[in-house]
């Protein structure tokens, strides 16, 4: 398989692990491993003292699984396989589709979303994400004139990755009647499911309330665990099931036993992780605010709902790649560029869930002021 180099993961190559500050990383804050630890009940540390480190079982560990089946309304254990998050895109597109099938899918969008679908030879359409004043929006309307009799495919995520975008329920009610009206599969990435800013937004999961859904979800952004490496598919379908499980043969064969029984430790304790998490995205999307109140020709944000990303303007005539990569040489701070997403040059991805987000933002501001580029005060 020939794949075009995947964009996002290249450009943090380049720059993740020499800036000094990162302010375009879509997880939230790493949880420290004595303090996750701390939290095990009697049993998970019992078995943590005990854990050999041989092979697991291929579909995770069932007590994973369990903890991981607790998150959905109506799902069990036997509906979850265990996977790498971006294997389990890999996975999926392999099982689901052949050559020539019709593919919607969301757009931007992580890449592999789409990509391997494209790879596959698939006729791939993009349902692009449209930018109001009041915020982005994927209207329905426009998936509707998408899909075909003969869509194989529609693949979307919600909470969005870069925007933030969360549609209404009434609108993911719709995403889901026009899956069921042409018998595709809904494939939705929910890896930031459990940041809405406001608990009341909260979408159920597609596997809930669609028979012929996939979902992904893992412990990387939600959590601040992406260094387990451990995520998961959610499907009803039990042929898809079977085919998924060859095809992870292939793969990994099965998971890491330290971090499966770490997860089972985080989930079991998934209140005080999300509140955390969330409650350090609200104050940082202040403190955005006030950088952008602080340097009017810098950026122009769009109000969010969900998740630990956002996708603000870039209101300079510079294009947003040599505005990033020039910010990383002078000032050592990862910005993320739309041209990483195929999404023109206007607009910065910037993420809401690390700690340091203050101390960052202050950083760009010192130097943007040093400079005397742009427009500020303060």
């Amino acid at each position: 398989m020939e794949i075009a180099p995947f964009e996002l993961e290249r450009y943090f190559a380049r720059h993740e692990f020499t800036a000094r500050y990162l302010l375009s990383s879509s997880d939230c804050d790493g949880l420290a491993m004595a303090e996750l630890l701390g939290w095990a009940d009697a049993e998970l540390r019992a078995m943590w003292d005990r854990l050999t480190l041989g092979y697991t079982e291929s579909p995770g560990h069932p007590m994973l699984r369990q903890a991981i089946a607790q998150l959905y309304d109506g799902v069990s254990a036997d509906d979850i396989i265990e996977f790498v998050p971006e294997e389990a895109v890999f996975a999926s597109m392999n099982c689901l589709l052949q050559p020539g099938d019709h593919v919607v899918c969301c757009y931007p969008a992580y890449q592999s979303l789409y990509q391997i679908a494209a790879t596959l030879g698939c006729a791939v359409e993009h349902w692009p994400a449209r930018e109001e004043k009041d915020g982005w929006r994927f209207l329905v309307d426009e998936l509707e004139e998408l899909v075909r009799p003969t869509t194989r495919l529609i693949v979307c995520n919600f909470p969005h990755n870069p925007t933030g975008f969360l549609p209404s329920r009434d609108d993911f009610a719709r995403i889901v009647a026009i899956a069921r009206g042409c018998g595709a599969h809904l494939f939705c990435d929910e890896m930031y499911r459990y940041l809405e800013h406001d608990p009341a937004d909260r979408l159920p999961s597609a596997v809930e309330v669609y028979e012929r859904a996939i979902v992904l979800f893992g412990m990387s952004k939600t959590f601040g665990l992406a260094g387990l490496r451990v995520g998961w598919l959610a499907t009803h379908d039990e042929q898809l099931r079977r085919k998924l499980l060859h095809f992870k043969d292939y793969l990994t064969i099965c998971g890491s036993a330290p971090s499966e029984f770490l997860a089972i430790i985080a989930l079991r304790n998934r209140e005080r992780i999300i509140e955390r998490h969330v409650r350090r995205i609200r104050a940082n999307i202040d403190q955005l605010a006030e950088l952008a109140a602080a340097h009017p020709g810098l950026i122009e944000l769009r109000p969010t709902r969900a998740s630990s990303v956002c996708f603000p303007r870039l209101l300079t005539d510079e294009p947003a790649l040599s505005f990033c990569e020039r910010i990383a040489r002078e000032a050592k701070i990862m910005i993320v560029p739309s041209e990483v997403f195929g999404y023109g040059e206007h607009h910065l991805r910037l993420g809401l869930g690390r700690e340091n987000f203050g101390e960052a933002l202050s950083h760009l501001c010192a130097h943007l002021r040093g400079s005397g580029r742009y427009q500020g005060h303060g």
